[in-house]
C-alpha cells in the first residue's frame, strides 16, 4: 500500500514538473518563420522563454506548451535584422543638427542653415547631409556666403558620406587654418589659391577640435533616440564603425540601467589611447555589447573624391585621391593585431586602398584559422584584386550605395573601372558570406531599401532596368543572410543570434509582407509589424 502511494504521489509530482516546465513566456504560431537555420528549414511556430528560443517547430508546439500565445495568422517573421556597418550616435546627433539630406542646391542648403539658426543663441551651427552630387551645379560650395551670414560663431556642415566638411572663415581662423596649412591624408580644396572652406577627410579633424563638444546628456538622447529608430526599423543589433573608449562604457552603462535596449557590436576607433586601454584590458562582451575589433580608415569616399585610386579620377585629372593611413601603417597595424583576439575591421573604398588592404591582411593572417577581419565598403576593387578575398576575410558592404552612387560613378571612374565596383557577388563567391548594412545616417535607416538595392540593384523608380551592373545582384536568401546570419558571423555572434533557432536570443521582426516571395516593386513598402527583442516587443504598429 505504501509503495503504491509513493508511486502515485511520485506520478502527480512528475505530472506537476512537467507543467510547469510547459509553461513559457510566448508561443508564437500560424506563421511563415524563416529561420535561416539550414537544418531546420522554414517553421510555423516557436517558443520562447526567459529570452531565447527554446523551441522551432509546426503547430505541434501549441500542444506541448502553455502561456501567451500569439497566433499571427500567415504574416512572415524572420530573425531581428542586423545592420553590419553604421554610424550610430552620429544618427542620434544628427537630429541635434541642421539635416541638410536630400537638398537640391547650395541655395537650399543656406535656406535651411539660416532656418535652423534662427532666433537660437548657438555657439556654432553643425549640419550634415549636402551632397554636390545631387545639385544641378555638381561642383563642390564655397563657404563666402556663410561668411556673410555667420562672421562670428563657427559653422561646419558635413558632407553626406562624413568625408568632407564646408566651413566658414570663423572656423578657419579657430583652428588655425590658412592658405599653407598642410595636413597628410586628405586635402584643403582651393581654388585661386584662396581655400574655398572644404576640407576632405584628414583637415576636418583640425576643425572637429575647436568645435563644442556633445553633453553626456547630449549623447545620452542620441543614443536613444537612434535606437528608437533601429528597433522601428526591425534593427536589433548594430554594428558600429567606430566608437571611443568614453561612448563605448556610455553605452554599457546605459545597457546595464536597462535605459538602451538594442545590441550593439562596437568597433573600437583607431587612435593611440582607444588602442592601448583596450590591448591591455582585452575585449569586452556583455549579452547587449561586444567590443572585439578596431576600426582603421584605409581612404576617403568616392563622392568627395578622398577614396584612394590606382590611377586618376576620370573627371579630375592627376588626382588620385589619398590614404588617411598609409599602406606601410596598414601593414604594421595588421600584424600587430593578428596576435590579438581583435578583428581589424578596414575603411577602404577606392582599388588602390582595397589592394593595400587585401595584401596587409594576406600577409598578416597566414598563422590566423579563423580571424574574420573585414573590408568596410570594399567599394571598387580591380578585377585582377579580388582573388585577395578568402574564407578568412569579410566583404562588409552597403547594397545602397551602389544605387545612390550609380548616377555619377562612371564619372569618378570610367567605364573600365567600373566591371570591379559594387561587386557583391564576386565578392561573396570569394569569401563565402557578405556583410550588410546601411552606413546610416549617410543611408536611410530603412533594411527594406537595403534588401531591394541587394537583390534589384534599381532605384525606388525601378531604374535602371534589369539594375545596375546586374551580374552583381544576390538572390533573396542570399540578402536576408547578408543582414541577419553572415552579420552575426561577421561579429562572431552566430551562436547567439542571427537565426531563429534554439538557444539563440529571442530577437524577431514581423513584417507585413513576404519580401523572399513578393514582388521587387513591392519590397520598398515593406513595413514592420513588431519588432522583438529577448521576446518582449520593444515596437509595434498593431500588436500589444
Amino acid at each position: 500500500m505504501n509503495r503504491i502511494l509513493i508511486t502515485f504521489f511520485g506520478l502527480i509530482c512528475t505530472v506537476v514538473m512537467i507543467s510547469c516546465q510547459n509553461k513559457v513566456d510566448l508561443i508564437v504560431h500560424n506563421a511563415s518563420v524563416y529561420t535561416l537555420n539550414d537544418k531546420k528549414g522554414n517553421a510555423s511556430a516557436f517558443v520562447v522563454n526567459d529570452g531565447r528560443f527554446i523551441a522551432v517547430g509546426g503547430e505541434e508546439l501549441l500542444e506541448k506548451y502553455s502561456g501567451r500565445v500569439l497566433d499571427l495568422q500567415g504574416l512572415s517573421i524572420y530573425p531581428g535584422f542586423i545592420d553590419s556597418h553604421c554610424h550610430f550616435m552620429s544618427l542620434g546627433l544628427s537630429l541635434q543638427q541642421v539635416d541638410l539630406r536630400g537638398t537640391q542646391s547650395f541655395e537650399e542648403v543656406l535656406d535651411r542653415v539660416k532656418d535652423f539658426a534662427k532666433n537660437k543663441n548657438l555657439e556654432a551651427v553643425l549640419g550634415r547631409g549636402w551632397d554636390q552630387n545631387d545639385w544641378e551645379d555638381q561642383s563642390l560650395p564655397e563657404k563666402s556666403e556663410l561668411d556673410a551670414l555667420f562672421p562670428d560663431i563657427p559653422v561646419a556642415l558635413r558632407r553626406i558620406d562624413g568625408h568632407a566638411l564646408l566651413v566658414n572663415q570663423k572656423a578657419l581662423d579657430l583652428a588655425g587654418i590658412d592658405e599653407t596649412t598642410e595636413v597628410a591624408g586628405g586635402t584643403l580644396i582651393k581654388e585661386n589659391g584662396k581655400l574655398t572652406g572644404v576640407l576632405v577627410d584628414t583637415p576636418m579633424q583640425l576643425v572637429s577640435a575647436i568645435l563644442p563638444n556633445p553633453t553626456k546628456e547630449d549623447k545620452i538622447k542620441a543614443l536613444q533616440d537612434a535606437s528608437k529608430i533601429a528597433l522601428e526599423n526591425g534593427l536589433t543589433t548594430v554594428s558600429v564603425a567606430g566608437m571611443d573608449k568614453e561612448d563605448i562604457y556610455l553605452i554599457d552603462s546605459l545597457q546595464k540601467a536597462g535605459t538602451l535596449d538594442i545590441r550593439i557590436y562596437a568597433m573600437i576607433s583607431n587612435t593611440k589611447e582607444n588602442m592601448d586601454h583596450f590591448l591591455s584590458v582585452g575585449p569586452l562582451q556583455t549579452d547587449k555589447l561586444n567590443v572585439r575589433s578596431f576600426k582603421v580608415y584605409a581612404d576617403g569616399a568616392l563622392g568627395s573624391r578622398g577614396a584612394a585610386l590606382k590611377e586618376s579620377y576620370s573627371d579630375l585629372e592627376s588626382h588620385k585621391g589619398a590614404f588617411i593611413t598609409p599602406k606601410d601603417s596598414l601593414e604594421k597595424l595588421a600584424y600587430r593585431l593578428a596576435t590579438t583576439p581583435f578583428q581589424m575591421n578596414t575603411h577602404a573604398i577606392g582599388d588602390a586602398a582595397n589592394k593595400a588592404v587585401l595584401e596587409a591582411y594576406n600577409k598578416a593572417l597566414v598563422f590566423s584559422a579563423d580571424p574574420r577581419w573585414r573590408v568596410e565598403h570594399a567599394q571598387i576593387i580591380d578585377t585582377t584584386d579580388i582573388k585577395l578575398f578568402n574564407r578568412k576575410i569579410i566583404p562588409s558592404v552597403q547594397p545602397t550605395h551602389a544605387t545612390s552612387d550609380m548616377y555619377w560613378a562612371e564619372d569618378r571612374l570610367g567605364e573600365s573601372r567600373l566591371t570591379g565596383a559594387y561587386a557583391n557577388r564576386a565578392l561573396l563567391k570569394q569569401s563565402g558570406r557578405i556583410a550588410l548594412g546601411t552606413d546610416f545616417p549617410v543611408e536611410e535607416v530603412n533594411p527594406f531599401l537595403t534588401f531591394y538595392a541587394a537583390v534589384a540593384r534599381q532605384d525606388l523608380e525601378a531604374y535602371p532596368e534589369g539594375g545596375y551592373l546586374p551580374e552583381n545582384k544576390l538572390s533573396r536568401i542570399e540578402a536576408l543572410s547578408g543582414m541577419t546570419l553572415w552579420g552575426a558571423y561577421a561579429n562572431f555572434e552566430e551562436d547567439q543570434k542571427g537565426s531563429i533557432e534554439v538557444g539563440k536570443v529571442a530577437d524577431f521582426v514581423i513584417l507585413d509582407r513576404d519580401i523572399i516571395q513578393i514582388s521587387e516593386k513591392r519590397i520598398p513598402k515593406t513595413r514592420i509589424v513588431a519588432t522583438f527583442f529577448n521576446g518582449n516587443i520593444v515596437y509595434s504598429n498593431r500588436i500589444n
